[in-house]
């Protein structure tokens, strides 16, 4: 059986963005989605000069204002949600040596205002990734896609109804820990997938920051790899990030919240398992 499909690539949001869609699909709509997310990347990027950073230059004493980018805004009460859904555990106004300060934020999105009773700077990393293949997403539903699979490095996952072959699409999560191994399959259907690590190449890659706990601003040592598969890919970016600074309670409630959609996995037990294997 032969299935008509497209894949586009592109750089976008610090990595390698690819979509395949399967299935008849105008080519407009394909150049839409990615507009969405070069959008994305113009508005919430800080590594050049941006919405987002203009925002922080602003915020950089305290103080209120407007928002004049509708995407910055929109990334914004979606974060505001997200860092109510982890209890503060995703918060992207930590930074390393600095604690999140989101509790010190008002958002009032119907008047485009952000108030802030001190210093604050955003910085949407991997949540940024996640709510830009949801726009991409968005746009390809809207143009009857009801098969793809997309992707923003390889942490970051959406995928438009099943597989073109039927049942839901494997995704093979590496193991950090084992040359070539795999930690997890799991199988993801209309749904995205966001893969948060302390350990692996990805801890690598250019501009890559240390995940940090927001009560604290401490980096996370511990060697840790964190899945969450959610409707949303900024909701799953938020609950992967979560589960990394998570202490076990607070890990503990968030899987338990959504089971069998949430998984962590602490490299230093499995290791320790690993050696009393082979002893």
């Amino acid at each position: 059986m032969s299935i008509e499909t497209r894949i586009e690539r592109f750089a976008a949001m610090g990595t390698r963005v690819e979509f395949h869609v399967f299935g008849p699909v105008d080519d407009e709509a394909i150049r839409a989605a990615r507009r969405a997310v070069e959008a994305v990347d113009d508005s919430l990027t800080i590594h050049r000069p941006s919405a987002a950073t203009a925002l922080n230059e602003a915020l950089a004493a305290g103080g209120s204002v407007e928002i004049g980018d509708p995407l910055l805004l929109e990334a914004l009460a979606l974060a505001d949600a997200a860092v109510a859904a982890t209890g503060g555990l995703f918060d992207p106004t930590a930074g390393k040596g600095a604690p999140g300060r989101w509790s010190a934020l008002s958002l009032d999105v119907a008047a485009s205002r952000v108030t802030a009773g001190g210093p604050v700077a955003f910085d949407f990393g991997g949540f940024g990734k996640g709510y830009a293949l949801d726009r991409a997403v968005d746009i390809l539903r809207a143009a009857g896609v009801a098969s793809a699979l997309m992707s923003a490095g390889e942490s970051s996952i959406a995928v438009i109804g099943a597989h073109p072959l039927g049942g839901g699409w494997p995704l093979a999560i590496p193991d950090p820990g084992v040359p070539g191994g795999t930690l997890a399959v799991i199988e993801v259907e209309d749904a995205a997938l966001s893969i948060s690590a302390t350990v692996g190449a990805g801890m690598l890659a250019p501009n890559r920051a240390a995940t940090v706990r927001p009560r604290d601003g401490r980096a996370i040592a511990a060697a840790r790899t964190a899945i969450a598969v959610e409707a949303s890919g900024a909701l799953a970016e938020a609950i992967s990030t979560a589960l990394i600074v998570a202490d076990a309670g607070e890990a503990a409630a968030l899987i338990a919240a959504w089971p069998g959609h949430r998984h962590l996995f602490d490299h230093a037990v499995t290791a320790a398992a690993r050696e009393d294997a082979d002893v």
